[in-house]
């Protein structure tokens, strides 16, 4: 099966439809086949989303993406730094 790759909003969305259906005295795995998802995924989507709303999801995604992006540029500016320190020493 390929991957989906759910939007914030539709995981926030499916967690609160398993919830509602668990409160009408569905089991977890009955209302996850509903959602067409595994148990697995929504434990883990309940673990990362459970308590944040539609909007609180989206930034934490936007700061996700914004820690990953200034991490490759830290990582190649270390790069660029060890190979102009190598340069210098006359060690090339």
């Amino acid at each position: 099966m390929a991957r989906k790759g759910h939007t914030a909003e539709q995981i926030i969305s499916i967690i609160r439809q398993v919830e509602v259906e668990q409160s009408k005295g569905k089991s977890v795995e009955e209302a996850c086949r509903e959602a067409q998802i595994t148990p697995h995924t929504y434990y883990r989507w309940r673990k990362e989303y459970g308590g944040l709303k539609i909007d609180q999801a989206k930034r934490l995604k936007d700061l996700e993406k914004e820690n990953n992006r200034l991490k490759r540029l830290v990582a190649d500016i270390t790069l660029d730094k060890q190979m102009l320190q190598e340069v210098a020493k006359g060690n090339f």
